[in-house]
């Protein structure tokens, strides 16, 4: 038979002490416990006059108790209560304890052995100061099959029920489970001792105020006594009816200001939606302006970018290939290792005739004696006084008889068109001194080098080119970057 605590679970092994337990022992055990608790209840108006207090205290701890349900005296005994089924009297042979499942299949076959082991098993961490000797265990019977229910064994179990019966724990218990019910029941023991002492206290303090009002007044002091009681009525109902009239007012005054609320509300109510409307435009006036804004940046950049951008430097692109000087990609000039087609020279000379006339224009420039007229491949410079000639600015390589005329007119056209850029030159060095040309313009010449085809050789016609292209270029920065005014 295996013993189990009946609040941890865990395994308990008997002490010797009361496995050899014997019939007048137990005897001994049964009579010293209490009675069953139905018995107690009966009791209670017994043991109460057994108090040593007097009997109005008794009396009043009577009436307090009567309206009061009892209280459980553990904390284990309400546990042990939901456990348990409710239990008549028994008699000690007839107690029993009912066992949960779980502990049923606990129980194993056969008790273990109790050699070398300890009373109880615990694990608390308080061990007692003083543990009760051990006594030596009496060696097991030599039998071939032992019975796991024996004499001593039946004996500490109808033990164990009799004390479950008598008292609110299911027993056994272990050690530690026996220290924490002790402390709890000394703690109760003590707040009831000071209940007890409350009650006496007050008992006392009642029986003397019976004693004061018990004393004998004479028929003057009660008549005092009564006038007196009915002036504090009559002082008590006027404070009374002004207390009703301060209500009232106050309640008329709760109700003005439950008016003054509602209406304080409403004006919020408005003005927040007034404040977030105004909040909702302000949030698109600002959307608007951030708008207008990025805009204006987008629009000042692109402007900005505009101002910087030359388009006559895009329109007309002067540069150099080799010993060539180019505008817009087409070479002005030939040499005799390089071939160079007479349109492209045409065209070249189309270029600069109508670069020439776009500076004049721009400086609003008119030349004297000549007239530009910029026809591409095909232009022409005409005078304007005397003989009004017309010369044409474009050259041919046919072989006929008429090409000597023709390039003595190209030649013309070429003087004419150095004249005019002498002008506009000269005008421009009028209107700012710092201007520097690096080649001066002397009747047919430009840097020591003709403009003339005929009777000169083709590298030094090429060079005047260059130059006229170099004093162009000069005149188009000084002209487009505002120098000028």
């Amino acid at each position: 038979m295996a013993f189990v605590c009946q609040q941890c679970k865990n395994p308990l092994q008997p002490d010797a002490s009361l496995i050899d337990l014997a019939p007048s022992a137990f005897d001994v055990v049964a009579g010293a416990l209490p009675p069953p608790p139905h018995v107690r209840a009966r009791s209670e108006a017994e043991k109460l006059t057994q108090l040593p207090s007097p009997s109005s205290a008794k009396s009043a701890w009577q009436r307090s108790t009567q309206g009061t349900p009892s209280r459980p005296s553990s904390p284990m005994s309400a546990r042990a209560q939901g456990k348990q089924p409710q239990r008549g009297p028994t008699l000690p042979n007839e107690s029993f304890v009912l066992l949960q499942d779980s502990i049923i299949r606990n129980i194993p076959s056969t008790p273990p052995p109790a050699r070398g082991k300890k009373p109880s098993i615990s694990r608390s961490r308080n061990p007692p100061q003083k543990a009760a000797p051990q006594a030596p265990t009496p060696p097991e019977p030599d039998h071939p099959n032992p019975s796991p229910l024996s004499h001593h064994l039946r004996s500490t179990q109808r033990l164990f029920n009799l004390l479950s019966s008598r008292t609110d724990v299911d027993h056994p218990l272990c050690a530690e489970c026996t220290y924490i019910l002790l402390g709890h029941l000394e703690r109760q023991l003590e707040e009831t001792k000071k209940e007890r002492d409350g009650y006496i206290a007050f008992e006392k303090e009642v029986k003397k105020e019976k004693e004061r009002e018990g004393k004998e007044m004479n028929k003057d002091e009660v008549e005092r006594k009564i006038d007196k009681l009915k002036e504090d009525e009559r002082v008590a109902i006027e404070q009374l009816k002004e207390a009703e009239t301060e209500r009232e007012k106050l309640e008329e005054e709760m109700r003005t200001l439950e008016l003054e609320e509602k209406a304080l509300e409403e004006d919020e109510a408005e003005f927040w939606r007034i404040h977030n409307a105004h909040l909702l435009t302000s949030a698109q006036q600002s959307s608007q302006l951030a708008a207008l804004r990025a805009a204006y940046a987008a629009d000042s950049a692109t402007l900005e970018k505009l101002e910087r951008t030359n388009v006559y430097n895009d329109a007309f692109c002067i540069g150099h290939e080799g010993v060539f000087g180019t505008i817009n990609g087409l070479r002005l000039g030939r040499v005799p290792g390089a071939n160079v087609d007479w349109p492209e020279t045409n065209a070249a000379w189309g270029q600069t005739l109508l670069l020439l006339h776009t500076i004049a224009r721009k400086l609003d420039f008119t030349f004297e004696n000549y007239r530009l007229v910029p026809m591409g491949s095909f232009s022409r410079i005409e005078r304007i006084t005397g003989d009004k000639a017309v010369y044409g600015l474009y050259g041919s390589g046919d072989l006929h008889l008429g090409r000597l005329l023709h390039n003595r007119r190209f030649d013309f056209a070429m003087v004419a068109f150095l004249e005019c850029l002498k002008q506009i030159m000269d005008y421009v060095k009028s209107q700012d001194p710092q201007v520097d040309f690096p080649h001066q313009v002397v009747k047919d010449k430009i840097g020591e080098a003709s403009v003339k085809l005929q009777f000169s050789q083709e590298e030094v016609w090429t060079r005047a080119l260059r130059h006229v292209l170099l004093a162009l270029k000069i005149l188009l920065k000084w002209t487009t970057n505002g120098s000028n005014g």
